[in-house]
């Protein structure tokens, strides 16, 4: 058993506001009432400080949108995050923070575009990592699919990736990453474009892959995950 800890969820918007947010916060407190850790949830940046981020192995950016932290809040959460904090993205996650350069390394990708909510087939192409161990090759689920403004592979180990095929209105092609995790600084990174609807945040696969990543970014799994 993995000692306990802490994981902050943020979800300030100054962009489009996903109204999925409240059960992603509901799911999250699920996870970590049975995975032993902590769930503070709050949208207040000002808890961006040294000090108020220190309380917390994770922090996960649920769906936020837009510019949602100042120069000082940036600084402290670089500063985190280098120095071994962990990043859980979640959805919009990468709708945020576009002019900010650490923080696009740190999400991996910005969001580009999306068609219609639809059914459409992930592709899991890493069964080694505790994110996407669970899934089957071939995961159907139905949910938002952006389009990033670039690919993220190359930079970012990608765990799972989304079949233009299977549905309408993609523009990436044959390589569309869906799910990925990183490392930066001495901090670790998890990704995942899922989360627009309140459903999937129901669908115990998708709890799954969540409490993976918050378990991976928290580094409660060996340095060779």
């Amino acid at each position: 058993m993995t000692s306990p800890y802490s994981v902050l969820v943020f979800s300030k918007t100054t962009g489009y506001r996903h109204d999925s947010i409240p059960a992603g916060v509901e799911a999250i407190r699920l996870l970590g009432a049975a995975g032993g850790f902590t769930v503070a949830a709050t949208e207040d940046s000002d808890r961006f400080t040294p000090d108020g981020l220190a309380a917390h192995e994770v922090v996960v950016f649920l769906n936020t949108t837009g510019e949602v932290l100042d120069a000082a809040q940036k600084n402290a959460f670089e500063s985190y995050i280098r120095g071994g904090g962990g990043f859980v993205g979640v959805h919009a996650a990468a709708d945020t923070e576009y002019d900010w350069p650490f923080y696009g390394e740190l999400v991996g990708a910005h969001f580009a575009a999306h068609p219609a909510v639809q059914r459409a087939t992930v592709r899991v192409e890493d069964h080694a990592h505790p994110a996407t161990a669970h899934l089957p090759s071939s995961w159907v689920i139905t949910d938002e699919w952006y389009d990033y403004r670039t690919n993220p592979r190359g930079s970012a180990r990608v765990l799972s990736t989304v079949d233009e095929s299977t549905y309408s209105g993609a523009t990436m092609g044959a390589d569309h990453p869906h799910t990925w995790c990183k490392t930066v600084g001495d901090g670790r990174s998890f990704y995942t474009g899922s989360g627009h609807t309140a459903e999937i945040f129901g669908d115990p696969d998708f709890r799954s892959l969540l409490l993976g990543g918050i378990r991976y970014a928290a580094n409660r799994f060996p340095d060779d995950i």
